[in-house]
């Protein structure tokens, strides 16, 4: 006898996710080796010379140019130094730094910390504050407080970055009369305070990137969230929801705000990808001494295996992100992978 109608629809739900998470999958490692090969190649375009940056300037013999291409490879044709890149990179090892004459690993290693203490901080605070501002406009929509907040969050949405951490520093950290200098101009720490006081000069140093980087990206959440509520708001659910008597605040927090969630996890964890990476130009700007302030500093070299390590981590990060958010959807709104 054949199946009952009733047992197919089951059984192709029980193995539709697992296809779904299988495809996802695939797309990442699809999606990290065009980042591999785009690493490899579109640095490459950059107009500078590596070795001349070795030799710091001085006239060098034809002789000390090739021992310096052989000590680096970069006498090898260039499909040769593609292979064995990629194949170094499948290992962990993303070459030596020119600059620096150490394991790319190493210095990434040693600045990912601090950048994600600066983007980390700043995630979690235009995280919370965009995701509570957006629903608050949303459920609140057409009113004085939510043409306030839309009208802020665009305008500092539209602000570049290192356009309002320059105007930070020169009101907040030079000073401007009659407001004093209150913070310093730049880098992480003093350099002489140790303990607790070590903690508290790395907080007020962190303090002006934090709200640069806070008033520049809150507005993308909060304009997301009240999008994806807004959306919510006429369904029949939440008017039954009222019609049975349960106050509007509950309403929006049990119904309507877990149902316009995916886009804004979509957002979350987008952002959380962009952690790693940093903000290049805050981190400059700052002179902040991360992941972008390294990246800028090999891009003036070039320093190739550099700036090539720091470009596969940073879209690798998304990359696992994305895919992350793809697989937890599903978890969030069961039509997904269905």
């Amino acid at each position: 006898m054949g199946k009952r109608p009733s047992e197919a629809p089951r059984g192709r739900t029980r193995s539709a996710y697992p296809r779904y998470v299988a495809g996802k999958l695939a797309g990442a490692v699809v999606s990290l080796f065009a980042v591999l090969v785009t690493s490899f190649f579109l640095f490459r375009l950059i107009p500078g010379d590596p070795v001349k940056f070795m030799t710091g300037g001085r006239p060098v013999s034809a002789e000390q140019l090739a021992v310096y291409k052989e000590q680096f490879g970069l006498d090898l044709p260039l499909w040769e130094q593609f292979t064995d890149y990629c194949l170094k990179a499948l290992s962990g090892d993303l070459g030596t730094s020119y600059q620096f004459h150490a394991p790319v690993v190493d210095k990434i290693t040693e600045a990912l910390p601090n950048t994600l203490l600066l983007t980390g901080t700043a995630f979690v605070l235009y995280t919370a504050l965009g995701a509570f501002l957006g629903t608050r406009s949303a459920w609140r929509h057409g009113g004085l407080g939510d043409r306030l907040n839309t009208g802020l969050a665009l305008t500092l949405y539209s602000i570049p970055s290192f356009w309002l951490g320059l105007l930070l520093i020169i009101v907040l950290s030079v000073g401007v009369d009659p407001i004093p200098g209150l913070f310093p101009t730049g880098g992480m720490e003093s350099g002489r305070e140790e303990g607790l006081a070590r903690v508290l000069d790395v907080a007020h140093h962190l303090v002006l990137p934090v709200v640069t980087l806070v008033a520049v990206e809150y507005g993308q959440t909060l304009l997301v969230t009240r999008s994806a509520l807004l959306d919510e708001m006429g369904s029949d659910y939440l008017t039954t929801a009222r019609a049975k008597g349960l106050r509007d605040d509950l309403v929006r927090r049990r119904h309507a705000v877990p149902n316009a969630l995916l886009p804004t996890v979509t957002l979350v964890f987008v952002n959380l990808g962009r952690t790693v990476a940093g903000v290049i130009l805050v981190e400059t700007v700052f002179s902040w001494p991360g992941l972008g302030g390294l990246f800028y500093q090999a891009l003036s070299v070039p320093d190739l295996p550099l700036v090539q390590g720091l470009f596969f981590v940073f879209a690798a990060a998304v990359i696992l992100m994305n895919t992350l958010a793809d697989l937890l959807y599903p978890m969030l709104d069961p039509r997904v992978g269905r």
